[in-house]
């Protein structure tokens, strides 16, 4: 036991959950009503397609796989995926409390009698149109991306790159195909992750370079 709590200590990273979990439905729940709303007239040329609901969904085990995979693969690397990570969905948790925001997009949307509706009218139900400036969605995607693309691994992870960028850009389409998201908000994820990039992989590895 001692011998593999050596080896995985890391996993006390998980225990940010228990801070960021309970904030976040507060605001689900406290943001409902009295908050501005995030529209682009670009959000407006972009149909609704529910058929993105698929990538949209895929986003829950493509998150939770990246971080195991970090996990056992190598200690660094999920060390610093995780400090991406958590600096931006605490950033995130922080603009919505002082800055609430949400959208009414859904107003556009006339779901048709197909599976992908249905699942499309389950994620209304469980997921409000409030918090969602920066998109999480597209944020922890790009994160998984980077952290993926930084991770030293076997020669086979060339092939694991490839459908991993094209799952990502499904999601990131979804995103603004289902009227979840703006274009501001996945804009707001993007530079969110480019940031966080520069202070988390980049300096970091300059200095390094600078200090040898």
């Amino acid at each position: 036991m001692k011998t593999w709590w050596k080896k995985y200590n890391h996993a006390l990273l998980f225990c940010y959950a228990l801070f960021y979990m309970p904030c976040f439905v507060w605001l689900e729940h406290h943001v409902t009503t009295d908050y501005f709303v995030i529209h682009s007239p670009i959000d407006d040329m972009i149909p609704f397609c529910e058929y993105f609901i698929i990538p949209y969904y895929l986003w829950f085990l493509f998150v939770p796989a990246v971080f195991i995979y970090e996990f056992f693969y190598s200690k660094s690397e999920f060390i610093r995926m995780c400090i991406f990570m958590f600096a931006g969905m605490t950033t995130f948790l922080i603009v919505c409390a002082l800055w609430p925001n949400g959208l009414h997009l859904r107003e556009q949307i006339t779901l048709r009698d197909n599976f992908c509706c249905s699942l499309v009218e389950r994620l209304h139900e469980a997921d409000t149109c409030t918090n969602v400036f920066p998109s999480l969605h597209v944020f922890n995607t790009l994160g998984c991306l980077i952290a993926l693309f930084h991770t030293k691994g076997p020669a086979r992870k060339k092939r694991l790159l490839i459908p991993a960028t094209v799952l990502s850009v499904f999601i990131l389409m979804s995103t603004l195909f289902l009227k979840q998201h703006s274009v501001i908000d996945l804009t707001g994820g993007v530079v969110m992750a480019a940031v966080l990039y520069v202070a988390v992989y980049l300096l970091p590895a300059r200095l390094s370079k600078k200090s040898n």
